[in-house]
């Protein structure tokens, strides 16, 4: 495998094993319901200090991540800031923002997402996905990148998502899709047995015959090949005969079709004259793989989640809404299909305007599902955007729109041009038979067609899609080093969740926290144990101190399984330990317990 380099890659290798853990800082008039930090979660604070902290937490459980990062057209205005202090690199990292005519800037951006990635793949479980969205400047160091971090054999495939159907008359060429780069940790094939397939036809179907067995949609009567015995003629209502397509035969025998339409499952399109199709109930179909290109009719442009966008916020001014092209609640929806389960975890760490949260809710409320999101954003309007969409999105909101209506629709032509004075008397006619029933009219000319639209501003409310969510922001770091100075003293929760997933890799349950008797967790070889209260004094007092006898007692409380105690002191050795067969291990603080690299 060819490894992706670039300037700097030896000092950000390990990072994210260097970043500090940060504990997670709940404001509770921001979020939604009572504080919980296994529930819904939007945080703000750097990316890579975030997900830092929610490594503890949530290391090996999310099933789907799903990212939009900056796409690097030089044009972001991002800045790579995660203070790699290695001296042969500052004078690099200082020449932020970056700028298009940078000649290090795609250096950087794979410098910026490394440790990123690196900390995501920790998060995911077993058999997770991540789904990457990206353009053409970026792609192909990100397949790169993540070929190895992830290993070539867990790429799944890139698909194409038809962004715009408009075109750009500026661009050398218009672009017209974005990548999805898609991964797991699952190796392709076994991945492929945890995939949803999607539904056969989404929101088709219909009951236009008043079938007593409900809706149905309908799937062709052909199948590929030749089979001799399903090679006859079909004679319509209508009187229309058909024999199947060249190279095809029908999808059954005479006798089964003639079963099929005794019992009212053959439908017959083209008001009778079509080729016969057969009815499918939605608790018989069968679901369809997933294709590599999506189109915009399926899940929607970038224009699209911008109206969505300014319906929910109907009352900011546009300039507020400083995302330049929101992915659309479709697009992620589609992904939350194929990915995951109905309580799955979804992570989106460069949340932006909260669309994958969006995307979740409305998937819980369709199929009465339990996913849960977690986003993070950087950015400041975190609050004021991210998490606020979710709270109108959950509570509801009243917004403005405008209905237009269509009035007239002309395809021009020079000859028609020539006869503009009677184009002109059309439009002078429909404003005068229909300007009172709109606030106005406008006119435009849109792909050679003249459009002639009546608009009327209106209020209306929509219905909240429910749910809960914790907002937090992130904490001073745990710095191991520092506790005994007293320079920071942590709440125990919060260095309890460090140095319980430092020294297991499973990710920590505070459910499980009996803090009066310092208890941390369990894994299946070993308890956890932490001696510690945030109090300088108590900390260098003998109570602090791991004993024989609370070695024993903590043994005592299960002697099938091996014990690991953090304190800042012990009175027993380890030898002593040993030859009384209490399987205790103690563990100094401060202690600077960085795994080691697995990769």
């Amino acid at each position: 495998m060819t490894a992706l380099n670039f300037k700097g890659k030896e000092f950000v290798y390990n990072h994210h094993l260097a970043v500090p853990f940060r504990p997670l800082v709940p404001e509770e008039t921001k979020g939604i319901g009572p504080v919980a930090l296994d529930g819904n979660l939007i945080v703000h604070g750097d990316n890579l200090h975030a997900l830092k902290a929610l490594l503890p937490l949530y290391a090996g459980k999310v099933d789907c991540i799903f990212i939009d990062p900056p796409y690097n057209t030089g044009n972001e205005g991002w800045a790579y800031s995660d203070n790699v202090n290695a001296p042969m690199i500052r004078e690099w990292l200082e020449s932020n923002p970056i700028g298009v005519e940078d000649g290090l800037r795609h250096d950087k951006w794979c410098a910026m997402m490394w440790p990123r990635i690196r900390l995501l793949h920790e998060m995911l479980s077993d058999n997770g996905s991540i789904w990457i969205t990206l353009d053409d400047n970026e792609v192909h160091h990100a397949r790169s990148m993540l070929d190895e971090i992830f290993g070539e054999n867990s790429f799944i495939g890139q698909l194409a998502w038809q962004k715009r159907t408009s075109r750009e008359n500026r661009a050398v060429l218009s672009p017209s899709f974005d990548h999805i780069l898609l991964y797991s940790k699952a190796l392709k094939d076994t991945w492929k047995l945890r995939r949803n397939l999607l539904a056969p036809t989404e929101g088709g179907y219909a009951n236009p015959d008043k079938d007593p067995r409900g809706d149905w949609a309908s799937i062709p009567f052909t199948a590929q090949g030749f089979r001799k015995d399903q090679v006859y003629e079909i004679t319509t209502p209508t009187g229309i005969k058909h024999r199947p397509p060249k190279g095809r035969c029908w999808g059954a025998t005479e006798p089964e079709f003639e079963r099929l339409k005794s019992e009212n499952m053959v439908y017959w399109p083209k008001k009778g004259d079509g080729k016969p199709r057969i009815k499918q109930f939605p608790e018989n179909a069968k679901g369809l793989v997933p294709m590599t290109f999506w189109s915009a009719s399926e899940v929607g442009t970038t224009e699209e989640s911008k109206k969505k966008l300014l319906e929910i916020f109907s009352d900011y001014e546009e300039s507020d809404l400083v995302i330049h092209a929101p992915k659309t609640i479709a697009l992620i929806e589609r992904i939350i299909a194929i990915a995951t389960k109905s309580d799955s975890i979804i992570l989106d760490s460069f949340a932006g305007s909260g669309t994958t949260a969006h995307a979740v809710l409305s998937a819980n409320e369709r199929d009465g599902g339990e996913r849960r999101f977690i986003l993070v954003e950087m950015e400041d309007y975190a609050d004021r955007l991210t998490a606020e969409r979710m709270r109108r999105v959950i509570q509801g909101y009243e917004f403005k729109g405008v209905q237009k209506t269509e009035l007239l629709r002309q395809s021009l032509s020079w000859a028609k041009i020539k006869k503009f004075n009677k184009i002109i008397h059309n439009i002078d006619t429909i404003e005068n038979l229909h300007a009172h029933e709109y606030d106005y009219v406008t006119k435009e000319i849109r792909d050679g067609d003249l459009i002639v639209t009546g608009e009327k501003s209106y209020i209306d409310q929509m219905e909240g899609l429910g749910g809960k969510f914790t907002y937090c922001t992130l904490g001073d770091a745990v710095e191991l080093d520092k506790v005994l100075s007293g320079e920071t003293l942590p709440p125990y929760v919060g260095l309890g969740a460090a140095l319980f997933h430092m020294a297991t890799n499973y990710a920590f349950d505070p459910a499980a926290v009996r803090e009066d008797d310092f208890y941390l967790g369990a894994t299946k070889s070993q308890h956890v144990w932490l001696i510690y209260k945030a109090d300088l004094d108590w900390l260098k007092s003998p109570e602090a101190a791991l004993t024989l006898a609370r070695a024993k007692a903590f043994a005592a409380s299960d002697t099938d399984k091996h014990h690991l105690v953090f304190a800042p002191a012990r009175f027993v050795s380890q030898k002593m330990l040993a030859e009384q067969n209490v399987p205790v291990e103690f563990v100094p603080l401060p202690f600077a317990l960085y795994r080691m690299d697995r990769s």
